[in-house]
């Protein structure tokens, strides 16, 4: 399927993006700046950057704990995300929600969920909404493998199978469940296998290519507004533990290292290169502008102000 060149770009920047604003988030968290905990994304940026630019604005995500590579794919304003890490007024949530909880209607991202598995529901519901709106739209459910054992899996594939809603149910595959493999979680090699038991049809893709992720994606929008939900599954990788609180002890680091010899990135970039799409010059610029951003969305969050004293029950209640 032919991509235009400017798709291809958009991709390779919201990547980078994606890269260098977890390494940022890493490093504030070591320094105290973001409290909590958080959950980061390095090694999976083509799963949700290839999917989201896929869609259009107006159709919808469901993200995960493990959300800011769903939240940059579909375009939400830098400067706020990294305020909102940062505890600052200005940021998606007033700085109150912090790593778990960003949303941005305006960008079609219904939000992030600290809930495992919590956004399978929600992604029913709201292509239900679609349905009834008569909009032509789709919703995609991120989740991760260990999502898939909860039972709110099993039942939004089933309502949304029963109802032929237009839901494109994508797993995010980095083979752990927290420190536990899938090999160990279920008996079978592929989560999409299940999608028989509901009558839809499943699909396996490799989560580290950003093109391969963009035309599923590309191809089930049209598949799901037609027939009903699909189950696709995305082989990736997470390089970095569960959250900043995993010390990562069941992982050897020759596993590890294998993964970042296959990072999406790279290979994006030789894929541009040796397909003559950008100069090596071209792709330079690109990573520039993309640190650039990033810097740029730290100094709006750390110019920014904490809330105020007297807000801290604001928005307690909806």
């Amino acid at each position: 399927m032919a991509i235009q060149k400017e798709k291809m770009k958009e991709m390779y920047l919201k990547m980078l993006h994606t890269r260098l604003f977890e390494e940022k988030v890493a490093y504030f968290f070591s320094m105290g700046k973001v409290h909590g905990t958080t959950h980061l994304y390095v090694g999976e940026e083509a799963s949700a950057v290839g999917a989201c630019c896929a869609l259009e604005t107006e159709d919808l995500i469901t993200s995960t704990h493990r959300g800011h590579g769903h939240c940059i794919g579909k375009g939400i304003d830098l400067n706020r995300m990294m305020a909102e890490l940062l505890g600052k007024s200005t940021g998606y949530c007033k700085g109150k929600g912090g790593s778990m909880h960003i949303a941005d209607l305006t960008r079609g991202n219904i939000g992030a969920n600290g809930v495992v598995g919590g956004g399978h529901a929600i992604s029913v519901g709201a292509a239900l909404t679609l349905r009834m709106k008569k909009r032509d739209n789709v919703v995609v459910c991120f989740f991760g493998d260990g999502a898939a054992n909860e039972g709110s899996f099993h039942e939004a594939l089933n309502l949304a199978s029963v109802w032929k809603l237009p839901v494109i149910f994508l797993c995010e595959n980095n083979l752990y469940g927290m420190s536990v493999p899938t090999s160990k979680s279920m008996n079978i090699a592929d989560v999409a296998d299940r999608a028989a038991a509901y009558g839809i049809k499943g699909q396996v893709i490799d989560g580290n290519d950003v093109l391969a992720v963009y035309n599923a994606v590309l191809e089930a929008k049209d598949y799901v507004k037609k027939n009903g939900p699909m189950l696709i599954e995305a082989k990736t990788y997470r390089w970095l533990g569960h959250s900043k609180s995993d010390a990562n002890v069941y992982r050897t680091k020759e596993e590890i290292a294998g993964w970042k010899e296959k990072c999406p990135i790279k290979r994006f970039r030789v894929y541009l290169e040796s397909n003559k799409v950008f100069t090596a010059a071209e792709l330079d610029e690109i990573e520039k502008q993309a640190k650039d951003d990033i810097e740029k969305a730290v100094e709006f969050a750390e110019n920014s102000p904490y809330p105020a004293l007297d807000t801290i029950l604001d928005d307690v209640y909806a």
